[in-house]
């Protein structure tokens, strides 16, 4: 698989209705990217696939607080 030259930013199910907790993901071939919807040109958190699985496990299981 190559990969792609940009990422394709899509919203979060996760994030919500609101509008106050939007949260855009971008999957890379070797990394999953976060950032804030509503600051696209700030920081942008790059984490493993096998560490973005076992900290969305972590949210699911109820181990961490929103």
């Amino acid at each position: 698989m190559t990969r792609p030259s940009a990422p394709f930013w899509f919203t979060s199910t996760y994030s919500g209705g609101s509008g106050t907790e939007c949260v855009e993901c971008a999957q890379m071939t070797e990394s999953i990217l976060v950032r804030d919807s509503k600051d696209r040109s700030g920081p942008v958190l790059s984490a493993s696939g096998q560490a973005w699985r076992a900290f969305t496990g972590a949210l699911r299981r109820g181990l961490l607080e929103g």
